[in-house]
């Protein structure tokens, strides 16, 4: 039986438990959409994902199949297992309020990855100031020999997809991302599904 796929519609989150060793899958399922993810152990939500962590173990600023995503207590929380589109991005904070001001000079309110992050995690409570920077997953962030950035359109397809295994309980919050330059200049559903992985023990 294929497991369920969940449904995030455009511009908004969700947040929910992920068990070890169950795998979660985020598709992209029109192509060229951002999904940010945020981690936190489900049993303490004082630890919680670390981009730092996982570029420093992980030695690399590109995360793909075979990586893992680390906590701030340096304990692995995700592996990644299978990723058909290849470029993530562990750089950029979620894109919030003031990244509409100050960035895109816009007046009043627009919908944000931290704003839909904090939405569904509340009822867990956890607080704005307690997200961490997100693993933005399809995301195309380029840099030059300078240091200097940009973001470019995702180069995910429809139908492209990354899978985690949990490395311990999680409590997973993910978005379909709000920021036009982001996203191509559109703005699209992510959708995602998770399936319980079936452990052998050792002979």
């Amino acid at each position: 039986m294929k497991p369920l796929v969940n449904v995030i519609d455009k511009q908004s989150g969700a947040a929910f438990l992920l068990k070890k060793n169950e795998i979660l899958t985020v598709i992209d399922p029109m192509g060229e959409q951002v999904s940010d993810m945020v981690l936190f152990n489900a049993k303490d939500h004082q630890e919680k994902l670390s981009s730092g962590k996982s570029l420093d173990f992980e030695e690399n600023l590109l995360l793909t199949k075979g990586n893992y995503l680390w906590s701030n207590r340096s304990q692995k929380m995700m592996k990644i297992i299978e990723d058909t589109n290849g470029r993530n991005d562990f750089l950029l904070a979620p894109c919030s309020p003031e990244t509409f001001q100050i960035m895109y000079n816009h007046k009043g309110e627009h919908p944000s990855c931290l704003g839909n992050l904090q939405h569904h995690l509340q009822p867990y409570g956890i607080g704005v100031d307690d997200i961490p920077t997100a693993f933005n997953i399809f995301m195309n962030v380029q840099f030059n020999t300078n240091g200097q950035l940009s973001v470019q359109p995702p180069t995910s397809k429809a139908g492209d997809y990354i899978e985690f295994q949990a490395q311990m309980d999680l409590l997973v919050a993910l978005t379909a991302c709000s920021a036009e330059d982001s996203n191509g200049g559109t703005f699209k559903p992510i959708h995602y599904s998770i399936k319980t992985e079936t452990v052998r023990p050792p002979s």
